[in-house]
């Protein structure tokens, strides 16, 4: 199950969709949310006008904001930087998580994990 994390900037309400002068791309964002979290995506949303405690507690996202403000938002995949300083579409986000998945699934196999001579046999001598 991937986890999105979103760092945002300070706005007027936890989504910024308030007001009379509501920006389209944010009421764009929160509709691709839902429909992550329809798919089994745990979103998280953090505004640092109301959640400035997240902010400290994730390293990551503290380095974007020394470099800059405008390095808000931050969107993270499961702890991992997806951007800074925009909104991805839901087709990017897919695709990211997507691709998370694939690499998840993947079997790893550690290079030179022979026996080690655990069965009789030379160091990097498998039986």
């Amino acid at each position: 199950m991937s986890r999105l994390d979103v760092f945002e900037p300070a706005m007027c309400c936890p989504t910024g969709v308030c007001g009379i002068d509501v920006d389209p791309v944010l009421v764009q964002f929160n509709a691709d949310l839902k429909a992550l979290e329809a798919s089994g995506v745990t979103v998280s949303r953090h505004s640092l006008s109301h959640d400035a405690a997240a902010f400290a507690a994730q390293p990551l996202v503290l380095r974007e904001i020394e470099a800059g403000m405008d390095r808000l938002p931050v969107v993270m995949l499961d702890g991992l930087i997806l951007s800074t300083g925009l909104y991805p579409t839901l087709a990017q986000m897919q695709q990211r998580i997507a691709r998370a998945a694939a690499l998840a699934a993947k079997p790893r196999i550690k290079l030179g994990s022979g026996s080690g001579g655990d069965c009789g046999c030379a160091p990097g001598q498998c039986c």
